[in-house]
This record gives C-alpha cells, sequence and structure tokens, in this order.
C-alpha cells in the first residue's frame, strides 16, 4: 500500500498536475461539464480532422472546413525553463458550439465567446485557432521521456470589446478544461480540471502603444496561453492565476 501510495505522489509531482480551482461563471452555458472522454481510447469530435506534425506535438485536431491544417513550419518554439518530464504526443481543443457569442460593443457584455482581435466571422473558430497555436508552442520544446495527450476544451474566452480596449481596458478571462491522456490506453492520467488562465487587457494609449510593437491581443494571448500550458506540465502546483484587480472581480459576476 505504501509502495502505490508513493507511486501515485511521484506521478503528480512528475507531471505538475495540480488541481485548480473551478471558477464561478455567469452564464448556463459554461457549466456545461467537459465532454466525456472514452475510457480505452482518444477519439476525435466529429467534425474534426487530425494533422500530423513534424514535432514533438503530433497532431491538432481542427475543423475540417473551417481551419487550414497547422504544420511545424508554423510553429515558433519557446524555451521551457528547467526540465519538463513529459512529451506531448497529440493534441485536441474543442470549443462547444453550445459557448455564446457576443458581438455587443459594451464594457463588459455578457457572453461565453467576446473576441475582437479578427474580423467578423466564426469566433468558436477563431478562439480554436488561438488555442491551437498557443498548446504547440507551448509542447513543441517538451522532450521529457513521458507521453502524453492532451485534450483541451474551452469555456470561457471573454477577451475586450473595442470600447474596452479604446478607454479603460481590462481583463482577458480565459478558463478551460485540461485533460492528460494516455496515449495508448486514453485513460485519464489524473482527474480533468479546470485552468483560469486570465491576462491583462491594455487600454488607450498602452493598447496603442501595444500595437505599434506589434503586440496584438492576438499575440499576447498566444504566447500567455502557450505559457500557461508549460507551467501546468511542469510545474508541480500547475498554474497560478493571476490577480487582476477590480475587473477580474466584474468578470466574475
Amino acid at each position: 500500500m505504501k509502495t502505490v501510495k508513493t507511486a501515485k505522489m511521484f506521478l503528480f509531482l512528475g507531471l505538475g498536475l495540480a488541481v485548480s480551482a473551478c471558477a464561478n461563471v455567469e452564464v448556463a452555458s459554461r457549466n456545461t461539464p467537459f465532454e466525456q472522454l472514452p475510457g480505452t481510447a482518444v477519439v476525435t469530435p466529429t467534425g474534426y480532422e487530425v494533422t500530423q506534425l513534424d514535432s514533438p506535438a503530433a497532431s491538432v485536431a481542427i475543423p475540417a472546413p473551417a481551419l487550414a491544417p497547422v504544420t511545424a513550419t508554423n510553429i515558433s518554439p519557446i524555451s521551457a525553463a528547467g526540465p519538463v518530464p513529459v512529451s506531448v504526443n497529440s493534441i485536441v481543443v474543442r470549443v462547444p458550439r453550445s459557448l455564446k457569442v457576443s458581438e455587443a460593443n459594451r464594457y463588459l457584455p455578457r457572453g461565453d465567446i467576446v473576441w475582437r482581435g479578427d474580423p467578423i466571422g466564426d469566433r468558436h473558430a477563431q478562439v480554436q485557432t488561438i488555442f491551437q497555436d498557443a498548446m504547440i508552442k507551448g509542447v513543441t520544446p517538451m522532450t521529457g521521456p513521458i507521453k502524453v495527450n492532451i485534450d483541451v476544451q474551452v469555456r470561457r474566452f471573454h477577451s475586450l470589446t473595442e470600447k474596452a480596449r479604446y478607454t479603460t481596458g481590462g481583463v482577458h478571462a480565459i478558463t478551460f478544461d485540461l485533460a492528460i491522456i494516455h496515449p495508448e490506453t486514453g485513460a485519464l492520467l489524473v482527474p480533468i480540471r479546470t485552468v483560469r488562465a486570465d491576462l491583462d487587457g491594455f487600454g488607450g494609449q498602452q493598447a496603442l502603444i501595444a500595437e505599434s510593437r506589434g503586440l496584438t491581443q492576438k499575440i499576447r494571448i498566444t504566447n500567455h496561453l502557450s505559457e500557461v500550458i508549460r507551467q501546468e506540465l511542469s510545474n508541480p502546483k500547475g498554474y497560478e492565476n493571476a490577480s487582476l484587480g477590480f475587473y477580474q472581480m466584474l468578470n466574475r459576476l
């Protein structure tokens, strides 16, 4: 019995899979539970295809008609800080159509997806592309001995509206469920957990200066999420969400 407990402790510490606290949300659709994964195999969601990559992140599930294939040449690897015990075999990113999109130009519109960093279009597909690029960027440098698959399901992607971005600024409120899966059996290595990954949203002059330097909302969020997934897979405590004050509190209401 002592040996089993020791092995479990080693797995949790080695993979850095600390369970993050779930956040309260304002729209009922955000409380939809994570789509149940099969017990014996990882199945690509309906309407998705898997594209093989020439990198440690071997495949990414993308909506076939909406998004172009992601290849290794599109990836800008980052350097992992310290040794990482895992390497990622495949990534699936899910953005359920049940998530409500808001195009209202208010300071804090109600909705699961609020995104203005791309032209008006399929916001679900746009958010999925951001997550895909971020996850690939974050896991590409990982060459640890433990192979895993990653399944990400977005629960909230509440960025800034035009009104907020060019006046007060705010918070990019991002929440997703993360599953770490055995690549051969499809079994969960640890329970699915919810990760909150909020980011300070620039406003006014600060936003204009950032844009002039090429730091668009999309680039900042992509870089941020790539660091979030790196910490989730390398830090025993997982990613710790930043404390961003008043606007973050409003997003929790």
